[in-house]
């Protein structure tokens, strides 16, 4: 083991560079998020293209749904800074 791999701690033997690399999991990641942050419903049917994607990185699209929870959390705090 060399000491860059010990001194990573627990992401040894995650390969960074694969995160987000292919746009399947950058369609998830945003569809999951822009599900989250927009507050009406959708106008469309996902296309099955969109449904295979959010099928097979599911987890990205969770990760998304995540990004979208916290940024309304930061639009709330704005706006209660802004106005109270």
């Amino acid at each position: 083991m060399s000491a860059e791999q010990h001194d990573r701690g627990f992401l040894k033997g995650i390969n960074i560079s694969a995160f987000l690399d292919v746009y399947q999991e950058w369609h998830a990641l945003v569809e999951g998020f822009c599900e989250v942050l927009c507050p009406w419903p959708a106008r469309y049917q996902p296309s099955d293209e969109l449904l295979n994607d959010l099928k097979a990185d599911h987890h990205y699209y969770v990760f998304g749904r995540a990004l979208g929870v916290i940024a309304w959390l930061i639009i709330a705090s704005i706006i209660k800074e802004a106005f109270l």
